[in-house]
């Protein structure tokens, strides 16, 4: 039996005499084989480069009595509502156990990556059972050709420039005004299939001074946009920065956002360049994670915001990259939305809650038909109290 197809099992030694000695039975700890873990092999590759993933997992000693499952491993394809779309067993020789791992390539695996239009996963199954963060596979295109015009906000004086369509599709189709400048929009760029992006699933974890929060990121929605997230996060862009701005309500009473990510503090500041807005879906919701900019479309950056209600910010939807929500911290949120607001203009609170370190770690394992085993945060129906309160 090799190290690659080692299964859980026990061995008894029988008691007998060898040049001399006597044996006395032993009983051998049964091993148990640690979740599979996958990481991409390649980062980058062209539409018909191969798709290397590694596949490791290490061999630990269980108790005598343990029990184990014959260690077959299985590689799901699953869409972003974790539908099932393909799923290949893995050669016993694919599973080196320690070490660097054995790699397969995921281009002849699953075909079905050829026509992919947004992200999807690659979740390991052992013995049927979700094992290890999922490998997200990105397909490089172009971004829709981005279509907008310039109206006024609700106090009907001031301009801005708004988002009403993608390639040839508006988001409003029944707004009459942009039917007419639809007809006279060019041709839409081409959107070729470039190649594709493998990266580990991840969250972002922000420890802050008024609780901590986690956030599933939405590669599959807004990848560009997801992926520097998580690089700023990982590269220690975001520790010691504040939550520089709270906006507790809108003009309508309703619970609207609370921003920070400015490693100046002051609202203004970004991280040196300029993000495109990605054609997100996601609805804005109560803890959901969006980018903030000025009015040019591509003017993010690293700013973020997190929504404290729909009522308020569901005019958000198609102008800000939404990106993420928040699986832990709903407590953190409304804390921080609760914090005295030195200057109602702009937002600035009285005493800024901080971003004390913020870094990323392996996202959950997906269960083919369910998705990750969390969900967005709800808001609590009490704001929770302040950090220390209780001391």
């Amino acid at each position: 039996m090799t190290a690659a197809i080692l299964l859980a099992t026990s061995v008894a030694c029988t008691t007998g005499v060898v040049g001399g000695a006597t044996l006395t039975p032993v009983t051998l700890a049964p091993v148990i084989l640690s979740p599979v873990i996958l990481a991409p092999a390649t980062e980058l590759a062209g539409p018909k480069s191969p798709l290397k993933v590694r596949v490791q997992r290490a061999a630990t000693e269980a108790a005598v009595g343990g029990k184990g499952g014959d260690g077959r491993c299985t590689l799901v394809l699953l869409d972003a509502n974790a539908k099932e779309l393909a799923r290949v067993e893995l050669a016993a020789e694919a599973l080196a156990i320690g070490g660097g791992g054995g790699e397969v390539d995921l281009a002849p695996m699953f075909p079905e990556l050829q026509g992919a239009t947004r992200a999807m996963r690659v979740q390991a199954l052992v013995d049927g059972q979700p094992s290890g963060a999922p490998v997200v596979v990105i397909p490089l295109k172009n971004r829709e050709t981005i279509r907008t015009t310039t109206d006024l906000r609700p106090d009907g004086k001031t301009a801005y420039t708004r988002v009403i369509g993608w390639g040839d599709q508006l988001l409003d189709q029944s707004n009459e005004a942009h039917q007419k400048l639809r007809a006279a929009w060019p041709k839409a760029d081409p959107q070729p299939l470039s190649g594709f992006r493998l990266m580990a699933d991840e969250d972002v974890v922000f420890e802050t001074t008024a609780g901590r929060m986690r956030f599933a990121l939405r590669h599959d929605e807004a990848p560009n946009t997801a992926r520097n997230f998580a690089e700023l996060a990982r590269m220690g862009f975001y520790d010691g920065t504040i939550v520089h701005r709270i906006v507790p309500a809108d003009r309508n009473g309703k619970p609207f956002v609370i921003q920070g990510g400015d490693p100046t503090g002051t609202g203004d500041g970004g991280p040196g360049y300029d993000l495109p807005l990605e054609d997100s879906r996601v609805a804005h919701d109560f803890g959901v994670l969006s980018m903030a900019r000025n009015d040019w479309p591509d003017s993010a950056g690293s700013q973020w915001f997190i929504c404290l209600s729909r009522e308020a910010t569901a005019r958000l939807d198609g102008q800000y990259c939404a990106f993420g929500h928040a699986v832990e911290g709903a407590d953190a949120i409304l804390r921080i939305a609760g914090g005295e607001v030195a200057d109602a203009a702009t937002g600035r609170p009285k005493s800024p809650e901080t971003v004390t370190r913020a870094y990323t770690v392996p996202a959950p394992a997906w269960t083919p038909g369910k998705g990750r085993p969390d969900a967005r945060v709800e808001r609590p129906a009490a704001t929770p109290a302040p950090i220390g309160s209780d001391r």
